[in-house]
């Protein structure tokens, strides 16, 4: 009791939110801790983007990142209050990076051939859907919160060591998922007028789950986000060259 006292006491210490509140200097730490969040959790949005994909249309694809929120808010207070013991949770990040591994061969080699082979008008149920009953809106809300939950470690960490308040370190982090959310609409909204775009990420998928799986303890190799972000972009510049490609090769299909 007295351990739980002293991990999540401070977030319901009414003297401590007023002091941060009303501190401009903690408010400049806030911005850092957003723009920090946003850095470190790009890989993130490109992830939820491609989730939402298996959805039939845009109201269900928001209203998934919508629902997502709530999760990602509860989870986040939780890994907070919990902080320095998360270095020994290193096995979540091969269970996530197992996970990813899998939606990079589930979209190229197992969902994608049924999609060729099905009606494009009665899409084919997964095992999700055919064995649990759960359907495929909740299916993506759960895989949301999964990836939350594998990609929030590092952000939380990275923010307690910029600062020891947890309430600085909780709001920075709340109003950071929120931009990101932003942003994974964003990346939902081009891949809708450019679909190439969907395959782009499941390639960066696979490039996500690697580095993931190399930053464990027992291997500790950390690619740079740097270097994730300029995979990034030589990946949407190849992307729109392909897109470009099949735009100009439409017309002449047409004649």
């Amino acid at each position: 009791m007295n351990a739980l006292v002293n991990m999540y006491g401070p977030f319901f210490d009414l003297h401590n939110w007023a002091t941060v509140i009303e501190s401009g200097e903690d408010w400049l730490i806030i911005l850092s801790l957003v723009v920090m969040e946003c850095m470190l959790s790009v890989d993130n949005a490109v992830v939820l983007a491609a989730q939402t994909q298996s959805l039939p249309n845009k109201t269900e694809q928001e209203k998934s990142l919508f629902y997502g929120l709530f999760g990602a808010y509860i989870f986040r207070f939780i890994v907070i209050g919990l902080g320095v013991y998360l270095i020994d949770f290193w096995w979540i990040k091969v269970l996530g990076a197992g996970y990813l591994f899998y939606l990079f061969i589930d979209h190229f080699f197992i969902s994608g051939k049924k999609k060729i082979d099905a009606n494009p008008k009665k899409p084919q149920p997964s095992a999700l859907e055919r064995h649990l009953h759960i359907s495929r809106f909740w299916q993506v809300v759960i895989s949301i919160e999964l990836m939350d939950i594998v990609f929030s470690i590092d952000s939380v960490l990275a923010s307690l060591a910029v600062s020891s308040n947890p309430v600085i370190v909780l709001i920075g982090g709340m109003i950071g998922i929120l931009a990101m959310r932003g942003i994974a609409e964003m990346i939902m909204g081009l891949m809708s007028k450019i679909p190439e775009l969907n395959g782009m990420a499941y390639f960066l998928i696979l490039f996500i789950s690697i580095k993931l799986f190399l930053s464990i303890p027992a291997i500790d190799i950390e690619i740079p986000n740097l270097v994730f972000v300029g995979v990034l972009v030589a990946s949407i510049i190849v992307t729109l060259i392909i897109h470009q490609i099949h735009n100009n090769q439409a017309p002449k299909s047409k004649k």
